[in-house]
């Protein structure tokens, strides 16, 4: 559909007006010569703004190569989805001495999280400290990140290390306390003939035997993930990094911006959340109010509780929940600050 035509399907209707019979020849006139301005008005605003557009998009050469998307009704906010207020009951912690602490890990009781400015930190005591980097540079702004780094998915080890995967420079070993630190897999591997321009979130085995992670896409990186949600290019993979033989193995492919991903408490099965496929909050942000939402899945996906922010404003941009010693710790790619929320008041 042209752009000429979107505008003439959003004309408004003629307004239906109702009058009596004895309205005179000059009324029906002055009424009908209100409609031609009308008219001719409209189609001048309409080539007014069509003919600008038309050669924007001929002379433009747009990033994106958009793919078609079909999307599922979302369930109802009815029953354990019924709305409520339980996310404003978090506190805030770290306020304004963190950026973006996306994932969160802890071995005892002592925290970590990676953060936008490429550090991975632990959090204890209060106090902030910086573990390890990844990349150098001024890490001030998202153009930065390709030398600066970014931490995205860290989880714990089963001998007291943390496996972290940062998006743009690979997947590593990490020893927080001699601040060690191991490249396991580089970005710049090619795995099965496609580089890794995203990497994403990752789980780990209880034995630490197996590492599954994400690549989000082949072709746009972390700070272009809008364009990645636009476009809503297939070419996400979910990955296995074997620690022993050092293997990688593709386990799914042409998959739509794979973001997260979690081991079933069993150990059975792996779930990944295509974000291309939810709702972004972030694409439509300046259309609809923010809303904040937390669920709790059984074995089988079905729902058991959910959490509410209704306006968004207490927690934002929730990237992943973590829970530990009875509290939950909500995870954000950009808020200045780490949530926790006690399960047992909520």
């Amino acid at each position: 559909m042209t752009e000429a035509d979107g505008l003439r399907q959003r004309r408004p209707l003629r307004p239906q007006v109702v009058t009596d019979d004895n309205r005179t020849p000059e009324a029906k006139g002055g009424s009908s010569f209100s409609g031609r301005v009308f008219r001719a008005t409209f189609l001048m605003l309409a080539a007014f703004l069509t003919i600008p557009l038309l050669g924007a998009l001929v002379l433009l050469d747009s990033p994106i190569d958009p793919e078609s998307l079909s999307f599922k009704e979302p369930p109802l906010f009815l029953g354990v989805l019924q709305p409520n207020t339980k996310l404003q009951q978090v506190e805030r912690l770290f306020e304004n001495q963190l950026v973006g602490p996306e994932s969160i890990a802890n071995i005892g009781d002592v925290m970590f999280t990676g953060t936008a400015d490429g550090r991975v930190v632990k959090l204890e005591n209060g106090e902030v400290e910086t573990i390890a980097r990844f990349g150098s540079g001024p890490c001030k702004t998202r153009d930065d990140e390709p030398a600066c780094g970014r931490p995205l998915g860290i989880r714990a080890g089963p001998n007291g290390t943390l496996f972290v995967v940062d998006a743009y420079k690979g997947l590593f070993e990490v020893n927080p306390w001699k601040r060690e630190v191991k490249l396991l897999l580089s970005s710049e591997t090619p795995i099965e003939g496609r580089k890794m321009s995203f990497l994403n979130d990752l789980t780990v085995t209880r034995d630490g035997r197996k590492i599954y992670f994400t690549d989000s896409s082949s072709k746009w990186q972390r700070r272009d993930y809008l364009l990645l949600l636009m476009e809503g290019r297939d070419d996400g993979r979910l990955l296995e990094y074997d620690t022993q033989t050092k293997e990688v193995k593709v386990l799914l492919d042409h998959l739509r911006f794979p973001n997260g991903v979690q081991l079933s408490p069993a150990e059975d099965f792996v779930l990944v959340a295509e974000l291309a496929m939810l709702f972004s909050q972030e694409t439509v942000m300046k259309f609809v109010p923010r809303y904040s939402l937390v669920l709790e899945l059984s074995d089988s996906g079905a729902f058991r509780r959910s959490l509410h922010d209704p306006e968004g404003q207490v927690v934002t941009y929730v990237s992943e929940a973590h829970e530990h010693n009875g509290h939950l710790y909500l995870g954000s790619f950009r808020a200045p600050y780490l949530c926790r929320l006690r399960l047992q008041s909520a």
